[in-house]
């Protein structure tokens, strides 16, 4: 269950909203009232208004006179809900809400109770349009009838903290374990949802995730240059640092890793023009060289075909130490793209056009045969890592070095 909490000054426009009256409000007709508190029967929203503005007059002059206060619970809890359970349900949220006294790192109160059960408000049930959850809307007076003020500082952390209450107590699910249990999800359509872009495109992105039901939200700067983005699904909010692998779905990350899901695609396009230039065709291993399987002195590596599938081979040790020297990851910007292709070429897993043997001079070493059956693994692992560097470049890392 979610619940968010602020102090507003809008309040007679907030009241219009929670009540239906508003224009701008779609879905009236789904909008019901909950209970109201210390306010005459059946008011409208202006009625309501005045009578709050009757308690506020009596005291000092306030700039955010209203709470605004929104609940939401999962809907598989809710289903068979009536207006009675959803009455019990903000009686057991408000009474948590009042319980809580928030105190600083000092040990010093920072704010005190508050008083919602002694305060005018008003409650509404919205069942709003499809892809919408049953949720509440309150609107409190912020000075209660003893004529005491109720605290605003902090407060979207008492209503986080009541709303956990509450779940625990009903023995649901708290809003952190949802946001735990759907990260992983949202994340792999986050990947998904780049895998099968064409080209990188930021509205194509976020057009790309409202189809699949997700709103996204930018945060720009002052230059209005994009500098993050969250996503919505439902009332949970995920930012992008808390999504993917090492956060390499924020907005500073994204194209590159879209390039790392398209760098096997991109490869194949070279080396199907390369091979159109160039008539010798790589010779694969010999039929007796099984990298698939276990033999002494070799390592596992496990290689991605287009980001989906997996594949595991095993490789001479030193070969792999061979490829991790020469494309340092402290050195080389895309190591792991240049191993993985070095790899793939080592195992005969990718076709490539031959290159020269090295030497410089050119001459009849550029139209050696690829690999021959004299070829040992690590002459044949230093022809794999030109071949790789050839097909891809190597990118210097920027920033601190060895």
């Amino acid at each position: 269950m979610i619940a968010k909490a602020k102090a507003i000054s809008y309040g007679i426009n907030d009241l219009r909203y929670i009540t239906g009256e508003s224009k701008h409000k779609k879905h009236s007709e789904k909008i019901y009232r909950v209970l109201d508190n210390q306010l005459p029967p059946e008011l409208d929203a202006m009625g309501i208004w005045n009578s709050m503005q009757l308690t506020l007059s009596q005291h000092r002059p306030i700039k955010n006179s209203i709470i605004r206060i929104e609940l939401s619970p999962s809907p598989e809890h809710t289903t068979f809900y009536d207006i009675e359970d959803w009455k019990k349900l903000w009686h057991e949220f408000a009474e948590e809400f009042d319980k809580q006294v928030i105190s600083g790192k000092d040990g010093k109160v920072r704010s005190c109770q508050t008083n919602l059960a002694n305060s005018k408000y008003t409650v509404y049930l919205h069942m709003e349009s499809k892809g919408k959850v049953p949720h509440l809307h309150a609107a409190i007076c912020r000075f209660d009838e003893n004529g005491n003020i109720n605290n605003d500082h902090n407060i979207h952390l008492r209503a986080q903290r009541a709303a956990e209450r509450v779940a625990v107590k009903r023995g649901w699910k708290t809003a952190e374990e949802i946001r735990s249990r759907n990260i992983p999800e949202v994340s792999r359509e986050c990947m998904e949802v780049l895998r099968t872009m064409s080209s990188w495109s930021w509205e194509e992105y976020k057009k790309a995730l409202a189809r699949r039901g997700y709103s996204v939200y930018e945060r720009k700067d002052k230059k209005d240059v994009l500098r993050g983005y969250a996503i919505l699904k439902g009332n949970t909010k995920y930012k992008a640092s808390e999504l993917g692998v090492a956060r390499n779905l924020m907005i500073s990350k994204l194209p590159r890793t879209w390039q790392k899901l398209h760098y096997r695609e991109r490869l194949a396009a070279q080396v199907n023009t390369s091979q159109s230039h160039r008539p010798e065709p790589v010779k694969r291993p010999a039929a007796n060289m099984d990298y698939t399987h276990y033999s002494s002195g070799s390592v596992s590596y496990t290689l991605s075909s287009h980001g989906r599938t997996e594949q595991r081979f095993y490789i001479p040790e030193r070969v792999l130490d061979y490829f991790n020297e020469e494309f340092d990851y402290r050195e080389v910007a895309n190591s792991s793209e240049l191993t993985d292709i070095a790899v793939a070429i080592f195992v005969g897993m990718l076709d490539t056009p031959a290159v020269s043997d090295g030497g410089g001079g050119g001459g009849s070493q550029s139209d050696l045969p690829w690999r021959d059956k004299d070829d040992d693994d690590l002459q044949w692992a230093r022809r794999c890592a030109r071949a790789a560097t050839l097909l891809l470049g190597k990118k210097p890392r920027t920033g601190l070095r060895r």
